[in-house]
């Protein structure tokens, strides 16, 4: 399995990263070969510590925008998730698009399809229906409608499908964001994450078409200084509509009748939200650390932070510890946040890896034919 390219046009040696190029959408490449040693007099190369820092700090907003949801009746909550969901789940996307790009140049990638997708999934689904069960919720599977945070494994085996398809065109990224802007006059069905996928969609064709010199561009100090205005700014905005937004906007999915829009508000609202979302990814990418940092090591292992932390968050919310009264305010808002990258960094850890690594990254190397020689 060869290596994904990084944003300095060099390829790390070992690819065990978050949206990797043969990855799941969400953390480790199963079944990865030990990287083929140096060869004599020349050192080994380091793998790029850039996106995992990108990674972790984006994976760590994920738990504390579930962990919100009990107390979105508070303005500073609902300020703060309004905020994390404008740009978070765009950030994936536009990454894993960005690491897409040569997806489909070898066997061994195309065979992740099933390892890192499918496989993951079906026991994501099995194991939140039993989840909710023995709390007390009725049993419900449904395979072709994702549970809760599953949509996205689905949702990037869908856009990675359509990769070639967007290679081949000459403004692929005009015709995503006209297919984004029309998919909002139709009520397109959960089904598959059929609603993400069109609704997400300009993200990852975006960054199916950056190149590592885009990401230098975003490394200079006058866009550096501009990214902490912009993201300021976006927090102003936040605190501001809170009280009265509707969150489903946020989602990327809803349609314009679901929203009571007449359409050319809609078209409008989309359009704006599309523009805000690319603003803030292309913020946080220009105030990531590109050197090496006490988390960077924790971004590799973001499979399990995303595929775990369902399990507390849906424990907490079922035995009230999100719902205490004093959870709703400020300091409320920043404890939640505080708690969830602390878990972050817990199911991020080697050992969270070593202990669940047989279920979420099973070897089936026994499934695939071998290549001629």
């Amino acid at each position: 399995m060869t290596s994904n390219e990084t944003v300095s046009g060099r390829p790390p040696v070992n690819d065990e990263t978050f949206w990797s190029e043969r990855a799941d959408p969400h953390g480790i490449a199963p079944g990865q070969p030990p990287a083929p040693e140096p060869e004599p007099g020349r050192p080994a190369k380091k793998r790029d510590p850039f996106l995992d820092n990108v990674k972790f700090l984006v994976i760590a907003l994920v738990p504390t925008g579930h962990a919100l949801v009990p107390t979105l009746a508070a303005d500073s909550a609902r300020a703060m998730y309004i905020y994390i969901y404008t740009f978070h789940m765009p950030l994936f996307v536009l990454v894993s698009g960005y690491l897409s790009r040569n997806f489909w140049n070898s066997n061994a990638k195309t065979n992740k399809l099933v390892d890192t997708f499918v496989v993951p999934y079906v026991i994501v689904e099995v194991g939140y229906a039993a989840l909710r069960f023995a709390l007390g919720q009725k049993w419900s599977l449904t395979i072709i409608d994702p549970a809760w945070l599953n949509w996205y494994l689905l949702a990037l085996l869908f856009w990675r499908l359509s990769t070639p398809v967007w290679k081949r065109m000459k403004y692929p990224v005009l015709v995503a964001v006209a297919v984004y802007l029309l998919a909002g006059f139709s009520e397109i069905s959960g089904d598959f994450s059929m609603d993400r996928f069109f609704g997400l969609m300009p993200f990852f064709v975006i960054g199916l078409v950056m190149r590592p010199e885009h990401f230098d561009l975003l490394n200079r100090p006058w866009v550096r200084a501009a990214s902490v205005a912009t993201l300021a700014g976006a927090a102003a905005v936040a605190i501001l509509v809170a009280p009265r937004a509707k969150l489903s906007p946020f989602y990327f999915k809803a349609s314009y009748r679901s929203l009571d829009l007449p359409w050319y508000l809609g078209l409008g609202l989309r359009a704006a939200l599309l523009i805000c979302a690319l603003a803030m990814c292309l913020a946080v990418l220009s105030l990531v650390p590109r050197r090496e940092t006490w988390f960077t090591e924790l971004g590799t292992r973001t499979l399990y932070c995303y595929l775990l932390h369902g399990v507390v968050v849906l424990i907490a919310k079922d035995q009230g510890w999100l719902s205490a009264p004093w959870l709703f305010g400020p300091l409320g808002a920043l404890a939640i946040l505080t708690s969830c990258f602390t878990l972050t960094i817990v199911l991020c850890l080697p050992q969270t890896r070593t202990v669940f690594k047989w279920l979420l990254e099973p070897r089936l190397t026994w499934l695939y034919r071998r290549p001629p020689k």
